[in-house]
């Protein structure tokens, strides 16, 4: 008879999870009807949920390297696909996709399609093999692919940066919904955020993060389905879905109605205007803008160590499979009805006939409103009446867009119970990611700069503490640049895409499907095409530059993949071939059964 395993137990297990935290949804909502006030249920839905994943990470603790690293390799392929999810959508995904899609309108949809087709490439060229190959990060892989410490450190590098400025733009989600739900400044709400991230992932390393984005998952996708469809429903659509094209309709009949009236005179930083902008999509130029930008978070996807990370935790190289398509299953549960937040939304801010309608409203009326007096006390809306004709115009209402779904459930005037929801499944979004990316740099510090490169003879012990020690102080540099507000969370997200497919696409690429490939190709793909990116970024961001071929500072990933690609092929073919050994050990990452490549001795 064999012995009864953890996993064994776990659709039990998060099956009374979510129905205790559907119970405790429900009681807060019974609370909101005895008087309870909206401030206490904010801050009893957060803490409740950063207290259960804190629960978990403790539950979770070990100071095993197999556990730490790769969760033991004992993950189920249907939670890993859940943890993957939760992983994957991040704060970008859940607190500012949709606002992106509300201000940039169809264009937008380009971050939907590059994000979602990654998943494609990620199952095809990438994870299999980086299973079979058996290591325990992505510049493990490089090092040990292409030979040399020198390779090991050039990803190491481009790793830190592309995933510490994702995880800037995470702990500036954590920070914009803790300064809304606890009423305190966002540059302090960031250091909330933070601590919530490192209870989660500190002790636990990958196998705590992996339970708790689990339950994250369940959480988020809650949060994220429940107003959309209430909302839906509410506005007479029925299921959002396949329905919302209808309320796409009535915006494009609205808009003339309502006009511009008189530009504000007002600028304040980070928001924008209700309006959104045309796109064309006969127009080359659209086309162009689309293409690579869907392009670049294709690349991207398959390039980010965090999201490759998580399928070194399977069992097998097919779980490794069923395990992306499981990934793809419930990111598309979200993905599917973010366009559809974002266009039921706008309309309830710009029809006369719903109750919510802003737009036209006596200025004073509007002010008045106790969700505009919130989100303008924390700085993330403002209105002007700058014509001074006591009616609030279309451009006079300033919005950031990392606030259309945490903003959604008031502007719709549904219960506080589910704006409190709403919170908790942001939090959760943005814990998730930042527990995986925090995660990946402190990993690949320990494992692949002290251990592998510093010091070979240290011990389980000292490896797993400089691990720890480093998530705290990589966490702490996060939470201070995401403070500054740099960019907003969509576009930090698009430069850390951009500067993983830039550095290391193409080394991963033809490390698992061109024998030839070697160490100079390799170091002259991540170094010119990491330094091109970068570079290019530079230019049109910082500089002020005009963007060659209309690529600006969100698509700068092309020049960086372009560079990469060149120079790696031209190096390598310049330079001597690999050993037969490596030819071999290629080989053998592409035969989808037998033993990993590098055993677990490793």
């Amino acid at each position: 008879m064999t012995e009864k395993k953890f996993t064994d137990d776990l659709p039990r297990i998060y099956g009374l999870y979510t129905l205790g935290f559907l119970a405790f949804t429900g009681l807060m909502a019974v609370l909101e009807q005895f008087g309870v006030s909206a401030a206490t249920i904010g801050v009893l839905f957060v803490g409740f949920t950063i207290v259960i994943y804190a629960v978990i990470g403790w539950l979770s603790r070990t100071m095993q390297v197999d556990a730490y690293y790769v969760a033991g390799r004992e993950v189920p392929p249907v939670f890993n696909g859940m943890a993957t999810a939760a992983d994957w959508m991040s704060g970008a995904s859940f607190v500012a996709l949709a606002g992106g899609i509300y201000f940039g309108g169809y264009g937008y949809l380009a971050f939907v399609i590059g994000w979602t087709g990654g998943y494609v490439l990620v199952n095809s060229l990438m994870a299999p093999y980086l299973r079979k190959f058996g290591c325990y990060t992505v510049p493990d892989f490089i090092g040990t692919r292409y030979g040399g410490n020198l390779t090991r450190f050039c990803a190491v590098v481009i790793l830190v940066v592309a995933s510490f400025t994702y995880v800037t733009a995470q702990i500036n989600a954590t920070g914009t919904i803790a300064s809304r739900v606890l009423f305190i400044p966002f540059e302090v709400g960031v250091w909330f955020g933070l601590l919530g991230i490192l209870l989660c992932s500190m002790l636990g390393g990958m196998r705590g993060v992996t339970w708790t984005q689990v339950a994250q998952y369940i959480v988020l996708i809650i949060a994220y389905l429940v107003p959309v469809i209430w909302m839906s429903y509410a506005q007479g659509f029925g299921f959002p879905h396949f329905n919302y094209g209808e309320a796409a309709q009535r915006i494009q009949e609205l808009e003339p109605v309502v006009g511009l009236g008189t530009a504000a005179t007002e600028s304040f930083p980070g928001t924008r205007i209700l309006t959104t902008p045309h796109f064309d999509a006969s127009d080359p130029a659209d086309q162009w803008k689309f293409a690579t930008l869907a392009l670049c978070m294709m690349a991207g996807t398959a390039s980010l160590p965090h999201i490759l990370m998580r399928y070194f935790t399977t069992p097998t190289v097919r779980g490794a499979r069923k395990s992306v398509a499981w990934s793809l299953f419930f990111i598309f549960l979200l993905y599917f009805t973010a366009p559809a937040l974002a266009t039921l939304t706008k309309l309830q801010l710009l029809d006369p006939e719903l109750p919510t309608a802003v737009i036209g409203r006596a200025y004073e009326e509007v002010q008045s409103l106790a969700w505009i007096q919130n989100w303008s006390a924390v700085g993330f809306l403002n209105i002007s009446d700058s014509n001074g004709d006591g009616i609030l115009q279309l451009n006079e209402f300033f919005m950031r867009p990392d606030i259309v779904v945490l903003a959604t459930p008031e502007i719709a005037g549904l219960p506080y119970v589910i704006s409190g929801l709403v919170a908790a499944g942001g939090m959760a979004a943005a814990m998730s990611t930042a527990d995986g990316l925090l995660l990946a740099i402190a990993n690949a510090l320990s494992h692949d700069l002290y251990y592998k490169i510093i010091d070979p003879k240290a011990d389980t012990r000292t490896r797993l503490i400089v691990a720890r020690i480093l998530l705290v102080v990589i966490g702490a540099g996060g939470a201070t640049v995401a403070s500054l507000q740099l960019t907003g969370i969509l576009g930090a997200v698009a430069w850390a895409f951009c500067f993983a497919c830039s550095g290391l696409f193409f080394p991963l690429v033809l490390g698992v499907w061109w024998k030839r490939a070697n160490r100079p190709g390799a170091l002259a793909g991540m170094v010119f095409g990491f330094l091109a990116g970068s570079g290019y970024l530079y230019y049109v961001f910082s500089m002020g530059g005009e963007p060659i071929f209309g690529l600006d500072h969100l698509r700068f990933g092309i020049v960086g993949m372009s560079v990469s690609f060149v120079a790696m092929v031209v190096v390598t073919l310049l330079t001597e071939a690999p050993d037969a050994e490596t030819q071999a050990m290629v080989d053998r990452t592409r035969i989808p059964t037998g033993d990993t490549i590098l055993g677990q001795a490793h």
